[in-house]
């Protein structure tokens, strides 16, 4: 037989407060139940998440609409957008000057099977402009002949033909520039104005220029070669330097100062040498320049602008022409 006491006061309390708190778990438990862990899962959307790369490309946030693009082609690879988010990809890359990401986010563009579309031949454009301001000018002009020879569309070879002898002219390749040029179809020539430009290209043996070697022969006369490249003070300063050497030097030896006299001697030689080659350099120097004078006036004049700033969904043409 079991006899069950009574409990004091105080536990009593105790335990109608422990079973009032493991009621109140129950009812809570099925009024609200604990959320799935699905619910807190993102779902993502091909729409929303294009559309959200799209705004930030937009407001010019590169780096994080390049996270967005990236994102959007490694969940959607069988969107039709894809291409034009391996395009954006590539204009925020070169936005940045990011060059080497941007040829290869432009990569899977040029290698689907062509077809003629204006996002292709811009990423054809797009990759050989970032390896020419990468100092590769020749893989330039192979990306934009693929381009040409590939294209159906007139007016997309005509482009491609455009930049390449741009690039030939920029190097300072008249010939190959003029070829390049004439290739360019009858309609070609009236919107790029080849006409005048050709006309321009054909006095370009008419560009002043000075002779290297006789720059160098003309300075054994000290400052000689300087004068004849038109750098004046120059000139005085060698003649002034040298021939106060060569006379210290003089000096010496006729006092019998012969270690003295061989130290100025070997000064002078630098000198001397070095007013030689200062001289077959400037030459050198003048000529690029006025060569860049040429260029840069052709630019000015007669260039087409074929503009890639990223915020534009097409080529920007503008035409400078001064009469």
């Amino acid at each position: 037989m079991f006899v069950v006491k009574k409990l004091p006061f105080k536990g009593r309390r105790i335990a109608w407060s422990c079973w009032l708190f493991v009621l109140a778990s129950l009812i809570a438990s099925v009024a609200w139940p604990a959320p799935a862990i699905a619910d807190a899962e993102v779902v993502l959307r091909a729409d929303s998440q294009f559309t959200l790369a799209e705004r930030l490309f937009t407001q010019q946030k590169y780096q994080l609409s390049r996270l967005e693009y990236e994102r959007f082609i490694h969940f959607f690879p069988n969107d039709e957008r894809i291409p034009q988010a391996h395009y954006r990809l590539g204009m925020a890359y070169f936005a940045q000057r990011q060059y080497e990401s941007a040829i290869q986010a432009f990569g899977p563009l040029m290698e689907m099977a062509y077809g003629s579309t204006n996002l292709q031949a811009r990423a054809f454009f797009m990759a050989a402009e970032s390896h020419r301001r990468l100092g590769r000018p020749s893989v330039a002009v192979t990306i934009l002949h693929n381009l040409e020879f590939q294209s159906n569309d007139l007016a997309f070879r005509d482009e491609a033909i455009y930049r390449s002898a741009w690039i030939y002219l920029e190097l300072g390749h008249w010939e190959k520039a003029g070829q390049a040029f004439g290739r360019i179809s009858v309609q070609g020539q009236k919107r790029f104005r080849i006409a005048e430009l050709i006309r321009k290209l054909e006095t370009a043996d008419q560009i002043e220029r000075l002779s290297p070697g006789l720059a160098g022969t003309l300075a054994i006369i000290p400052g000689g070669g300087y004068l004849y490249c038109r750098r004046y003070q120059d000139a005085l300063i060698s003649f002034l330097v040298n021939g106060a050497l060569i006379y210290a030097a003089y000096e010496a030896f006729e006092n019998d100062m012969v270690a003295l006299g061989g130290l100025i001697t070997f000064v002078e030689i630098g000198f001397y040498s070095g007013n030689i080659y200062g001289s077959i350099s400037s030459a050198h120097k003048y000529n690029r320049n006025r060569q860049r004078d040429f260029i840069d006036h052709l630019k000015q004049n007669l260039r087409v602008n074929l503009s890639a700033r990223p915020q534009n969904k097409g080529l920007e043409v503008a035409l400078h022409y001064r009469f």
